[in-house]
């Protein structure tokens, strides 16, 4: 599955301040729910009730919120830069600067884990999160993310 499938690349915040992980999953259901449709409390409580199970904090900075919301058509996937990186109790322990939310239909079972998959590849290809950091601007965050379906589909 390739990022351009459910990524919104119109809506890149980068330089987003959050302060703390609960805000942060806040602000995230506040900017998705009129993106696809859904109640902002409805998507906060899917993605904290995850996070319950334990954290989505990835690694090397990079947080993957996700679930599965009721009364969504399509999975939907929404990247923020944070402008100051956040505890966000990540499995290695640091500060999470980069956050990639990924939210699908109830019963889109393999298509969500096939974006998990999809978003995962980014995550862990180091050059690529150095482009994100260091992208000045929405368009060029997207113009970075362009270039990864690119390669995965080379």
């Amino acid at each position: 599955m390739q990022l351009s499938q459910f990524l919104d690349f119109e809506t890149i915040p980068v330089g987003l301040s959050a302060g703390n992980k609960r805000k942060l999953l806040q602000m995230l259901g506040a900017m998705a729910a009129p993106r696809i449709g859904a109640e902002a409390t409805a998507i906060v409580e899917t993605i904290a009730e995850r996070e319950r199970l334990g954290s989505t904090g990835f690694g090397n900075g990079v947080a993957i919120p996700h679930g599965k919301v009721p009364g969504i058509k399509a999975i939907y996937g929404m990247v923020v830069r944070l402008a100051e990186p956040i505890d966000y109790k990540a499995i290695d322990g640091q500060p999470v600067d980069l956050v990639f939310l990924l939210l699908s239909p109830p019963e889109a079972g393999a298509e969500h884990l096939k974006a998990l998959a999809a978003v995962s590849r980014v995550v862990r290809h180091e050059p690529t999160l150095e482009k994100l950091r260091g992208a000045r601007s929405g368009d060029a965050f997207a113009a970075v993310l362009m270039g990864v379906d690119e390669r995965d589909a080379a």
